[in-house]
C-alpha cells in the first residue's frame, strides 16, 4: 500500500513539474480583415431580403497560455452595406465584441505552422436603414448574441509575428435580421 502511495506521489511530482514547465503566458495584440457573408431580411420590410457580403475589420487582444491553448477578446466593425431595390434603398452595418477560445495543433518539428480551432461568443449590434425616397425612411436596430465556431491555420513568421487565416460560422439566435453568417478572416498578430 505504501509503495503505491509513494509511486503515485512520484508520478504526480513529475507530472506537476512538467506541466509547470509547459505553461508559458504570452500576451499578443493584432488586427484582421474579415469578409462576412449572410442573408439579411430587414425587420421592416420582408420583401427586401438579400444576400450580404460585408467587409469588416477586427482588432484583438489575447494570450497564449502554452503552444496548445489561448484566449482572445476582440472588437469588430463593418462597412456600410447597401443595395438598391425598385422602390427602396437598404443600408446595413454591424459591430461586435466578444471572447474566443483558441486551440492550436503545431505541425512539424519546427512548429511554425499550426492548425487552429476556435469557439466563442459575441454581442452583435446590427443596424438597418431603408430609404423609400420621397416617402421617407425607416430604421431598425437589432442586438443579440452570436455563437462562433471556426477553423484555420497559423504561420509563425518569427517568435513575435504570426499570420493566420480562419473560416468561421456564426449563429445569432436573437438577431432577427441576420441569423446565420459565414466569416473569412486574414490577420496578423504580435506576441510580446
Amino acid at each position: 500500500m505504501n509503495k503505491n502511495i509513494a509511486l503515485l506521489a512520484a508520478v504526480s511530482a513529475i507530472a506537476l513539474a512538467s506541466s509547470a514547465n509547459a505553461l508559458e503566458f504570452r500576451p499578443y495584440v493584432g488586427a484582421q480583415y474579415n469578409l462576412t457573408s449572410g442573408n439579411t431580411v430587414p425587420a421592416l420590410e420582408e420583401n427586401l431580403s438579400s444576400n450580404v457580403d460585408m467587409h469588416t475589420y477586427s482588432v484583438f487582444l489575447g494570450a497564449d497560455y502554452n503552444r496548445f491553448f489561448g484566449t482572445e477578446v476582440f472588437y469588430q466593425n463593418s462597412n456600410k452595406w447597401h443595395k438598391k431595390f425598385e422602390d427602396a434603398k437598404v443600408k446595413s452595418d454591424f459591430a461586435a465584441y466578444g471572447l474566443d477560445l483558441y486551440g492550436y495543433l503545431p505541425l512539424g518539428c519546427d512548429r511554425v505552422f499550426s492548425l487552429l480551432g476556435t469557439a466563442g461568443i459575441a454581442n452583435y449590434d446590427y443596424t438597418t436603414k431603408i430609404d423609400f425616397g420621397p416617402d421617407g425612411s425607416e430604421k431598425s436596430e437589432d442586438n443579440g448574441l452570436g455563437y462562433r465556431l471556426g477553423a484555420g491555420m497559423q504561420y509563425n513568421v518569427t517568435n513575435h509575428i504570426a499570420v493566420r487565416g480562419i473560416v468561421r460560422y456564426i449563429w445569432a439566435d436573437k438577431l432577427e435580421n441576420m441569423d446565420h453568417l459565414m466569416e473569412y478572416s486574414l490577420g496578423v498578430k504580435y506576441n510580446f
